[in-house]
């Protein structure tokens, strides 16, 4: 056969039990065929290495490429605190991958590390596309997304488009790892390297719209943000959301637990303008500071101007599911193709936080653009499309895709 996704997801309380669970009834549903690549995404409650060993021994060492995440999901199940497996075989698609560390000090090394371990060119395998994980709580989501594009340019005979996103941790934020072969790193970033014969299709999209006026960063370094038109940033989120906040219930003087702070920095998070009028590349805070700063999931431009972002229409972020679905679907069949392999999906964890129960409904937006279509996603820290069609860079709020047609039929191996 051309190209073939099969998933497996599991939970409960023995990491290994659960990893040869979930890796066993995506081999049973890939057949007999040569597994490629494994991708593997499980909750922080489990033991990592543990479970890259399994499905390592399970999957005759095939290339592996995965991380920690805040939610995993299939076309079978949706789920908190499991481990999700997918695992590729193709004749259409040779995978290459690897992994540097030390994304926090310096994030150019890595990149040219990345790229200087992986063929700059596959004969006879034109279209490059590449899946890029880095930790999640590195704080250089931007930075990675914006060098892997310009560094691979350099590097590569052909354009390598990127997905991919930040891990993470069931917001937790205390360890994001990411995966490569025998490997689990902090402070490192993994790629898998997915050079095609046929093109693969990408879309991103977010549900949010703006509601404040036009603020300007007057004081950030790194990926915390000081300083908002003079003033403390986190006077100036309750200053601008306190009203609409207070229509749904929600009181911004009195927050304080961790988990009510993260769910309303789901709902008003940062938009920067894009070139494209009226759309807005989305940053989320994921915590405030003692002195009222914020931090966030990447770096933060001082001079730069927002403005805040309302993401409580759950219809629009549910919409916006199923907008980035078929975006990749239209995109795919302008091409000419029709069936499809699988979809992967890059799904920020913020978008879980917002639709809370809802956001089953969500996932089977998905199914209902692509029926029949083997899906594996999980939950990010922050979502990766450079050259996404609609905005670029690194993006919180968001569901990035990568949808894989089946090619062209060539029988068993």
């Amino acid at each position: 056969m051309a190209t073939k996704l099969a998933t497996g997801i599991s939970k409960g309380e023995d990491s290994e039990k659960v990893a040869k669970e979930a890796v066993s009834q995506a081999k049973e549903k890939l057949g007999e065929t040569q597994v490629d690549l494994s991708m593997v995404y499980c909750s922080s409650n489990y033991d990592y290495q543990g479970i890259i060993n399994v499905v390592r021994t399970y999957t005759d060492k095939a290339p592996l490429i995965g991380c920690s995440t805040a939610g995993e999901f299939t076309e079978d199940n949706i789920g908190r605190e499991s481990i999700a497996v997918g695992l590729i075989s193709s004749d259409e698609i040779k995978f290459f991958v690897a992994m540097a560390e030390g994304v926090k000090e310096d994030p150019e090394i890595v990149v040219r590390s990345l790229a200087n371990k992986l063929p700059g060119k596959v004969e006879g395998y034109p279209h490059l596309f590449a899946i890029l994980l880095i930790d999640g709580l590195s704080g250089v989501g931007e930075e990675m997304a914006v060098l892997s594009s310009n560094i691979f340019e350099q590097v590569f005979v052909e354009k390598v488009t990127f997905v991919g996103g930040a891990a993470g941790d069931n917001m937790q934020l205390k360890k994001t790892p990411v995966f490569a072969e025998d490997k689990v790193v902090t402070n490192a970033a993994s790629t898998c390297l997915l050079a095609s014969k046929t093109p693969l299709f990408t879309a991103v999209k977010h549900g949010h719209t703006p509601f404040s006026g036009p603020l300007k960063i007057t004081r950030a370094k790194g990926n915390v943000l000081y300083e908002v038109d003079g003033k403390p940033a986190w006077e100036v989120w309750k200053e601008e959301t306190a009203k609409v906040a207070k229509e749904r219930g929600i009181y911004v003087e009195k927050l304080k637990a961790t988990s009510e702070i993260a769910k309303f920095f789901a709902n008003y998070t940062l938009g920067l303008a894009t070139e494209k009028e009226g759309e807005y590349k989305i940053r989320w805070p994921t915590s405030i500071n003692k002195d009222g700063s914020l931090n966030f999931a990447c770096g933060i431009a001082e001079g730069a101007v927002f403005r805040i972002m309302d993401g409580s229409d759950l219809e629009k972020q549910i919409d916006a599911v199923e907008g980035a679905a078929r975006i990749a679907r239209q995109s795919a069949e302008n091409a000419g193709y029709s069936e499809f392999a699988g979809l992967l999906v890059f799904d920020c964890a913020v978008r879980q936080l917002m639709l809370g129960k809802r956001f089953s409904e969500s996932v089977e937006r998905f199914k209902k653009v692509l029926p029949g279509v083997p899906l594996l996603g999980w939950e990010t820290y922050g979502e990766i499309n450079p050259e996404g069609g609609q905005f670029s860079g690194f993006h919180n709020s968001t569901s990035v895709t990568l949808l894989l047609p089946k090619g062209e039929e060539k029988g068993m191996r």
